[in-house]
């Protein structure tokens, strides 16, 4: 059996803390919280699952807060966790079965990073982050902000099938913008990746011109990651939908296939464009195309709606508009297996049904 401590950098987290340190308290072989100056309860509530608190100086750096808790952990792996980051009880248990009898030659496990919800509770958005680490691989995070814990080429990663969810309740501050800010205030050249994750602060933060041209930049950048690449074709699509501008738009959409291979998403939303239009037979297409797809194998965002439920829904609707009733009810019946108590599903299968059976 491996031992683990759990490292965790926390400020203002009296809202979530506890139910983070609830799901890892059976789990981890000890807790190590560094503070990044807290004034609100978080630290009285940690007293409460360990006396491993320690205070750090707020630098404008993530990393180094980072790096800094994990130097004071003792036991043979390392896990981290935010604040706003749980366990459920299943993956409670998949955690403590991977601790009973994962491979000592395992340098890092990956994780599921379940970062989006939908009505019925279901994960619909969710990335893969590297969570466990040998402490004595002496891994270390890069970047201030949105850092990156860097592992060194060969190192033997287990990609398990354990999610961690991030149940955000404090909202977003303007912080990494500003770190961002002070950054270029400083000379510090941007990483692509920075770039990106800039360019994101920019957008929320409604510098929405100052935010597309970064984007821009992104693709035109020499070397860029593919994954980035893609998910700025996603942000400058979502901009411009929102905007009026469906051509546009289509022509982010169909450069995201210049990346990689096709995902769901590019296809569904390919798809809502000819959806718009009501031109269902080309819709059907791109909808279609959708569920040839299998969810990608990658570390990036994926919208898990579009590879579960939407092109069904969306199928069901351009089918009954083609006049294939059987079509549609076929689609949206799969939909309501994935929707069971969604009222406009359940409305589509009461009209389906009257036509297809008006005996009844």
């Amino acid at each position: 059996m491996i031992t683990i401590s759990l490292c965790m950098i926390v400020k203002n987290e009296e809202q979530s803390i506890s139910k983070c340190l609830d799901s890892m308290k059976e789990i981890a072989d000890e807790i190590i919280i560094v503070d990044t100056g807290s004034t609100d309860r978080t630290k009285e509530i940690i007293t409460q699952y360990t006396d491993r608190i320690y205070d750090f100086e707020w630098i404008d750096d993530f990393a180094a807060a980072r790096n800094y808790s994990f130097s004071l952990a003792t036991k043979e792996y390392i896990m981290w966790l935010d604040a706003d980051d749980q366990l459920f009880e299943e993956d409670q248990q998949k955690l403590l079965e991977l601790k009973r009898a994962l491979d000592h030659e395992v340098d890092s496990v990956a994780m599921e990073y379940h970062l989006a919800f939908d009505g019925q509770g279901k994960p619909a958005m969710s990335c893969r982050r590297n969570r466990l680490v040998k402490r004595s691989k002496n891994y270390g995070w890069v970047g201030p902000v949105h850092e990156l814990l860097r592992l060194d080429n060969g190192s033997k990663v287990y990609v398990s099938d354990i999610a961690i969810s991030h149940m955000k309740v404090v909202q977003p501050t303007k912080r990494n913008l500003n770190i961002y800010e002070k950054m270029i205030a400083k000379g510090e050249p941007l990483s692509s990746r920075d770039k990106f994750h800039y360019a994101d602060e920019l957008m929320f933060n409604g510098f929405q011109d100052r935010a597309i041209e970064l984007y821009v930049q992104c693709l035109d950048e020499a070397g860029a990651d593919s994954q980035f690449c893609i998910e700025a074709c996603s942000k400058l699509a979502a901009y411009y939908h929102q905007a009026g501008n469906q051509k546009k738009e289509l022509h982010y959409l169909l450069k995201s296939f210049e990346y990689d291979l096709p995902q769901a998403e590019h296809c569904c939303l390919t798809g809502n464009h000819f959806f718009s239009q009501q031109k269902w037979n080309i819709a059907v297409f791109w909808y279609t195309s959708a569920l040839q797809l299998e969810k990608p194998n990658t570390w990036g965002l994926v919208n898990l709606i579009y590879y579960s439920w939407y092109p069904h829904l969306q199928l069901a609707i351009c089918y009954g508009k083609l006049g294939m009733l059987e079509q549609a009810y076929h689609h949206n019946e799969i939909a309501r297996s994935y929707l069971p108590d969604d009222p406009a599903v359940f409305s589509n299968k009461q009209i389906l049904e009257k036509y297809l059976h008006p005996k009844l």
